[in-house]
């Protein structure tokens, strides 16, 4: 599928060049020239990136930028302000306000291009990492929602935790001490036991069900681990 840009950018000359240039790179772009409308076409139409400018009229492109970041639907959103404005005040401002880069124009449309690339890819790599799966067991970081199979898992807190520990090594044994050390760190006394009290816990959320195999290992004086031979 095409990356999809919404270019929110009130000059008209301006809004055709970059048009072109991200369509002859494989991009699908729309825009919008008016603040007001401008959350409007972000929700609705649900574009990878965003390309901001600041001064629009009606809404400025620092208020578009404060709307985005509080709306659940768009927060994540990435977005590059384009702008004149190239005083240091006015970059720390939008990097406060959440913006992913900031390029002041004139500008190149080769690096305006590249930057937007970049971009998508680190964010397109933030999602896949925010959801790990060890065969038919899938755990989502942004969700806190865990599934074996179709069927939703329920766990408490510190085996969401547990989980998610094991599923970004399976295979590796983690002894007591390091799982201490990762789920409750090492400024709280919590003692070895409480490791197997909730890996018991984790083990019977994951298990609850017919013909369930045992995903996680118990190994002797080790700890445990994902079972890379499980299936």
């Amino acid at each position: 599928m095409k990356p999809k840009v919404l270019l929110v950018e009130d000059d008209k000359d301006l809004q055709g060049i970059i048009s072109y240039n991200f369509s002859k790179e494989g991009f699908e772009i729309g825009t919008c020239s008016d603040g007001e409308l401008a959350m409007e076409t972000v929700i609705n139409e649900n574009p990878d990136l965003i390309i901001l400018d600041w001064m629009l009229p009606n809404i400025s492109g620092v208020e578009i930028l404060r709307q985005i970041r509080t709306n659940k639907k768009c927060k994540t959103t990435p977005v590059i302000m384009l702008t004149a404005k190239s005083e240091e005040f006015d970059r720390l401002k939008a990097f406060d306000g959440g913006a992913d880069d900031y390029i002041t124009k004139p500008f190149s449309n080769a690096e305006l291009i590249a930057r937007s690339k970049a971009i998508l890819r680190r964010a397109k790599s933030e999602t896949i990492s925010n959801s790990l799966q060890f065969h038919d067991i899938e755990l989502n970081r942004d969700t806190k929602r865990v599934f074996r199979g179709k069927k939703e898992i329920k766990l408490g807190p510190v085996e969401f935790k547990l989980l998610e520990v094991f599923l970004m090594r399976p295979g590796q044994v983690f002894s007591r001490e390091q799982l201490l050390d990762k789920i409750w760190g090492n400024e709280i006394y919590v003692e070895d036991r409480t490791v197997d009290v909730h890996v018991g816990r984790l083990r019977r959320a994951l298990n609850r069900g017919k013909a369930k195999k045992d995903p996680i290992r118990t190994v002797r004086s080790s700890g445990y681990s994902l079972n890379e031979k499980y299936s």
